[in-house]
Parts: structure tokens; sequence; C-alpha cells
């Protein structure tokens, strides 16, 4: 399978809810994932796999269902740049948003990859007011 196909049926995986050894197939074992400051997260974050595995489980206690849309992907080698427009419905409430209410962003993600799996992935998200 190429990069573009596997960071494309990764963002699917997370839609469906993925967690644990489902969501962990993606990556290598000495993967991170950078999330740059943004309104939900505002410190950002770093994560390594365990940690990033621990967030896919919190996740689904925050979210009811959750969808990618991707616009555009350009890739160099094993290096792809993903353009999103993402929803989510919520489980729970946040900020101004009730449970059942609709959040938006829209995402840059930047994917480097190693034997097709990948080992670095950082997302500039911007959030819809709420």
């Amino acid at each position: 399978m190429n990069n573009e196909a596997a960071v494309l049926r990764y963002l699917q995986a997370i839609a469906e809810g993925a967690t644990g050894d489902r969501l962990a197939a993606f990556f290598t074992p000495d993967a991170v994932q950078v999330e740059l400051p943004n309104r939900l997260n505002p410190d950002g974050g770093r994560s390594d796999l365990p940690t990033l595995l621990r967030r896919a489980e919190q996740g689904q206690a925050l979210l009811r269902a959750q969808r990618y849309d991707v616009l555009n992907v350009v890739a160099d080698g094993d290096r792809l740049a993903v353009e999103a427009d993402w929803s989510a419905t919520l489980a729970a409430p946040v900020g101004a948003l009730a449970a059942g209410s609709v959040m938006r962003a829209h995402f840059a993600m930047f994917f480097e990859m190693r034997d097709g799996l990948i080992q670095r992935q950082r997302n500039y998200d911007c959030f819809e007011p709420w």
C-alpha cells in the first residue's frame, strides 16, 4: 500500500473510533504526534505511541461520531501534507457546545512515513468558534 492510501485509511479508522491495536497498526513503535496549540488544546502537545493511544481512548468519551473530509493531499516520497475539514458530534459538552452539538475544524496534517507507517504527525488544527 502506498503512503497516501495508508494515511487515508488511518483517517477513516479514526473516524470509525479505532483505538488500541487497531490504531497502533498505523504507526511505527517510535512514532511521535505533535499537536500545535489550538482552541481545544491551548498548550498543544507531544505524544509518543502509548500516549497517543491513551488519548484516543479518552476521545471516545468526548465524541459520539466524527468525520474527516479530505480536501487535498500532497505527497513527496515519505512526506505527506493533508488538508481536511473535520466535524464531530459531541457526547459531552465542550465550552458553550452541549452534548449532541457538532464541533467543526479545519486541519492541516503533516506526516512522515517509514515503511508505510506513520513515524511522525504534526497537526495544525483550526476550530470554528463555539
